[in-house]
């Protein structure tokens, strides 16, 4: 008499889990003026065009469980681009503020800024505070828009408040050198993406970005859209971070 196979003999099913997501993503927003000259039009309608893409990456980062969202937007070194370049985008990102804190708002973004604020036009600078206190108590992802922000500047002004307060060398830890820097509450990103086929930090988050993993598309900023939100993440997924240790198996 044949044995009638019980749950016993039968493998048990496998699932596979999705690889965790970053928290902290920060993205590098590159190719604006070279996807504009692709297509024969001006550097400004490739910044615009490049405005107009936040909103859906936003999104697309945090439908993939991301909390943390950092935007390289306008660094310490644009302020040597022509001086008609330089107002367009201060004032393109005006109007993106102006027209998306309040959805961001009520889709529950909190938003932050890293960087100064006082060489900024005072028009920018009221949207800016203006949209950071309507969401300050927002609990979804938080987005962080580095504008005149520099790596190295922050340093700096991290390490003239130290000294200001009177730290001493004996002092001085990491945790405490943290503590000065411009959001010393957000995490170390886990995942640095530059876009437009740079391999190169241009100043961003060279602090914090210590051990993260860096993912470099050729993709320009106005065409990085949700499939390439999807690349870069399960990208992330394969790496194995080890952060300085040696690898086990």
């Amino acid at each position: 008499m044949s044995r009638r196979p019980d749950d016993a003999d039968t493998p048990p099913a496998v699932t596979i889990s999705p690889p965790e997501p970053p928290r902290h993503v920060a993205v590098i927003m590159d190719g604006n003026g070279r996807w504009a000259q692709s297509r024969g039009r001006s550097r400004s309608e490739g910044h615009r065009a490049g405005a107009e893409n936040l909103r859906r990456i936003i999104r697309a980062f945090a439908d993939s469980g991301v909390e943390y969202l950092t935007l390289y937007a306008f660094s310490t070194e644009n302020w040597v681009r022509p001086d008609d370049e330089v107002h367009f985008l201060l004032e393109v990102l005006r109007e993106v503020i102006l027209r998306e804190a309040r959805s961001l708002h009520e889709e529950g973004v909190r938003i932050r800024h890293i960087g100064r604020l006082d060489r900024l036009t005072p028009e920018l600078r009221n949207a800016i505070r203006d949209a950071v206190t309507l969401t300050q108590d927002n609990a979804g992802i938080t987005l962080s828009g580095a504008f005149d922000y520099g790596g190295r500047a922050e340093i700096l002004d991290a390490v003239r408040a130290l000294l200001a307060d009177g730290v001493t060398p004996d002092r001085l830890t990491e945790d405490l050198f943290r503590r000065y820097l411009y959001a010393a509450d957000i995490p170390d990103p886990d995942l640095v993406i530059r876009t437009a086929g740079e391999m190169r930090l241009s100043n961003f988050l060279l602090w914090q970005s210590a051990y993260a993993e860096y993912y470099a598309t050729s993709v320009f900023w106005p065409d990085f859209d949700e499939a390439e939100v999807v690349k870069a993440i399960e990208a992330f997924g394969r790496r194995r971070r080890r952060f300085g240790t040696v690898a086990s198996g």
